[in-house]
């Protein structure tokens, strides 16, 4: 089986039977997703769902973020992982959105990796889920699940792995494979008990073909 053969079969199982396919995080506003990427850096979706709410109760815009103090926003997001640092990362944020951003999200790859808390994969999440841009965000689950389907090959890190998926996924498809290739690795290509027996994609995978 040739690399794109692999690609064009995982491609066309997700494109047919995930159409939905979207973040599970909860936001109405860019600015609203923003906080929820950052937060959701080592934390679980579930998580960040049950904290945003309150934040964005208390701070609905980026301006009143940037007014929000260190023991003001601490207690309300103490329950997510590294909470510390998250802390001073969305207070930062805020403010250097209100300073240098004209309190708009930027939606360029290099101008959001400025703000305090956003590193590449956020700034390829916020960028193709609010624009749609052919920006793969590889995360843990991302990493995981690419290489054990053979869709990477020795990826040692995750730019390399970025690398690999966007030469072989068609422009038009990439800002809905990151959500693919999560939501896959989330619910059936689990990290210690893949479930091959449920997943539709084995006659194209790797780590199934070695079983």
């Amino acid at each position: 089986m040739t690399k794109k053969e692999r690609y064009d079969g995982v491609l066309e199982y997700f494109d047919i039977n995930m159409t939905e396919a979207e973040t599970e995080l909860l936001y109405d506003t860019p600015y609203q997703l923003l906080v929820a990427v950052i937060l959701s850096a080592q934390c679980t979706d579930k998580r960040v769902n049950l904290t945003t709410p309150n934040i964005f109760a208390k701070y609905p815009t980026v301006n009143e973020l940037a007014k929000a103090t260190f023991d003001d926003l601490f207690p309300i997001i103490k329950s997510i992982s590294y909470p510390n640092n998250k802390t001073k990362h969305l207070i930062g944020m805020a403010n250097m959105m209100v300073n240098d951003f004209d309190s708009v999200v930027p939606m360029t790859v290099k101008e959001l990796m400025l703000l305090p808390g956003v590193g590449r994969k956020t700034a390829n999440v916020v960028t193709s889920v609010i624009d749609g841009q052919p920006n793969m965000a590889v995360d843990t689950h991302v990493f995981r699940v690419s290489a054990r389907i053979g869709l990477t090959t020795n990826a040692k890190n995750v730019l390399q792995a970025e690398e690999q998926l966007i030469k072989y996924i068609p422009e038009e498809l990439v800002h809905k494979a990151h959500h693919w290739l999560i939501l896959h690795g989330r619910y059936v290509c689990l990290a210690r008990s893949p479930k091959c027996n449920e997943c539709g994609i084995t006659h194209w995978c790797k780590y199934f073909s070695k079983k």
